[in-house]
């Protein structure tokens, strides 16, 4: 299983190679990092997607605790939360196809950020599975760089899990 760490850090030199090493040395994977300032000053939020079973999380954790500059681990994955992602996706855009790419994007609600004769980047934000589904669209036109940042996370104050609830209408929805 995938999990989700948001870790709160120090902002201060050496802090995410030490945190890589501790993954390293453990023989873990981190599938995705973003690191980016928070709210407050000399603060940074990581934001780390890590495969393992709950017991190798709960020992990641702690292994975590345990480096300076770490001031708080959490593990979101199972927390309502406001997930996004982007990615740039230049792809092969002939007058041919380019009109049927461009109906991708509006439906995405993508953008188009560059366009020469016979390519375009666009420019998609969303959550993971937005990304995915895009890409699988646009794979028959022929895709020829990606770009894709990590996932970024914040827990919903209001606890309102929105994939929950859009199972549920959907599932009502078949039934009617």
């Amino acid at each position: 299983m995938k999990h989700t760490l948001s870790v709160l850090v120090e902002d201060e030199a050496g802090v995410l190679s030490r945190i890589a090493g501790l993954f390293a040395r453990r023989g873990f994977n981190i599938e995705s990092l973003a690191v980016g300032p928070t709210e407050k000053n000399k603060i940074s939020r990581i934001t780390m997607i890590v495969p393992g079973d709950n017991r190798t999380i709960e020992q990641l954790t702690k292994q975590l605790y345990k480096l300076i500059n770490i001031l708080k681990v959490q593990d979101i994955t199972n927390i309502p939360c406001v997930e996004r992602e982007l990615i740039l996706i230049k792809i092969q855009a002939s007058q041919e196809t380019r009109s049927a790419i461009l109906e991708i994007v509006n439906i995405f609600r993508a953008r188009v950020v560059d366009i020469t004769h016979d390519s375009l980047i666009l420019e998609v934000t969303g959550d993971p599975g937005k990304m995915v589904a895009i890409e699988q669209l646009l794979i028959q036109y022929g895709i020829i760089e990606i770009a894709r940042t990590g996932k970024i996370s914040l827990t919903r104050t209001s606890n309102v899990n929105t994939e929950f609830l859009r199972y549920t209408l959907m599932k009502k929805s078949i039934t009617l």
